[in-house]
């Protein structure tokens, strides 16, 4: 596959005499034209080239077939190949180093949720109540609202049962990360009241 590198920075208009021609003469047999036109020598040499001049290249372009010898099933690998530039592929989800993540924060949120997981010192300037809550969300005080809606996003996304083939641990999972958000939520937003709050003893 040819990269951005060794493509031509100007483009140039189809079967425009290519810069690189050294006055080479055409490669056809018994031509004496100039070769000013390229063509790949074959599907393994894509970066070799025949010369030939507007005549042959365009005869050699009409004949030219990238598939010719492949089977049917060589033809679909390299079509599925193409489709993504020629780089590997995995299918989501399927990502190795994420599915470590997400089994450690999976085993992270399930011991907190059934009390398995030793107790740290908490902070003496957290508030009591978002002690647990900003545990399950791995987030520590002080937090603002948005970082909290963000990583609850992605604490949503991660343990859906619908993301998890409808998995009854992940849904307990997620039954644990909303009640975290709803205390946190509360807990971070303003009051639209500030005279009653005011007046409050």
């Amino acid at each position: 596959m040819i990269s951005s590198d060794d493509k031509p920075q100007n483009r140039r208009r189809a079967y425009a005499p290519d810069p690189a021609a050294n006055g080479q003469p055409c490669e056809s047999p018994g031509c004496l034209l100039a070769g000013e036109y390229r063509a790949p020598k074959s599907r393994s040499a894509l970066r070799e080239f025949h010369w030939f001049c507007l005549e042959h290249v365009r005869a050699y372009n009409a004949s030219w077939d990238y598939y010719k010898g492949m089977s049917t099933d060589e033809i679909e690998a390299a079509t599925r190949a193409d489709s993504s530039w020629q780089r590997p592929t995995w299918p989501l989800g399927q990502n190795g180093k994420a599915a470590r993540l997400e089994e450690a924060i999976e085993a992270e949120l399930h011991a907190f949720a059934f009390g398995k997981r030793p107790k740290k010192a908490p902070d003496p300037g957290t508030p009591a109540e978002l002690r647990e809550p900003l545990q399950v969300f791995g987030l520590s005080w002080p937090v603002t609202l948005e970082v909290v809606k963000t990583r609850y996003k992605e604490l949503v996304k991660r343990h859906h049962p619908d993301a998890n083939h409808g998995d009854r641990k992940a849904e307990e999972i997620l039954k644990t990360i909303n009640l975290a958000y709803a205390a946190l939520r509360g807990k971070l937003t303003p009051s639209r009241h500030p005279e009653a709050q005011a007046s409050a003893p």
